[in-house]
């Protein structure tokens, strides 16, 4: 994982438990005020809403606790791709030039240049130097691409 993504993570974290955790607990609250328990709608909701929040906190405590982060602007790789490092991309079929972000599973958002290394691009990519051709199946068909530039920011 990347530290922009650990950051992302801690501050959701932070998010659930101090600001949904608390919020949902005065929503049972107050539905418990309301009466019967068997036919409240609200109750059920709320205690819905916290089943899902306690399994977030758990689930980004777990990840937290199990990954290695890695600080990409403190590895020099020499050009070369790797976890973490941005990619200028040219397009060798249409002329046109795309950049992506080599990130972790939880971070991908293709739609703002970030792809997960398990993605069928960044593992043609990872491990190719600055000048190399990448040719890889995508699910429109085969893609051809030159990595024009790869930076560590």
């Amino acid at each position: 994982m990347t530290v922009r993504g650990a950051e992302m993570l801690r501050e959701e974290l932070k998010n659930l438990k101090s600001v949904e955790r608390p919020r949902i607990i005065q929503a049972i609250a107050e539905a418990r005020g309301h009466g019967d328990l068997k036919e409240n709608a609200e109750y059920h909701a709320a205690k819905e809403q916290q089943g899902f929040v306690e399994g977030r906190i758990k689930e980004i405590e777990a990840k937290l606790s199990n990954t290695q982060i890695i600080d990409v602007t403190a590895v020099d790789a020499k050009g070369k791709v790797v976890f973490g490092s941005t990619v200028l991309l040219l397009d060798l079929q249409n002329e046109s030039q795309i950049s992506y972000r080599i990130v972790g599973e939880d971070e991908a958002d293709i739609k703002t240049g970030l792809i997960s290394y398990t993605s069928p691009i960044a593992r043609a990519l990872i491990g190719k130097n600055e000048g190399d051709e990448v040719t890889f199946s995508a699910p429109g068909g085969e893609k051809r691409y030159e990595i024009v530039e790869v930076r560590y920011e």
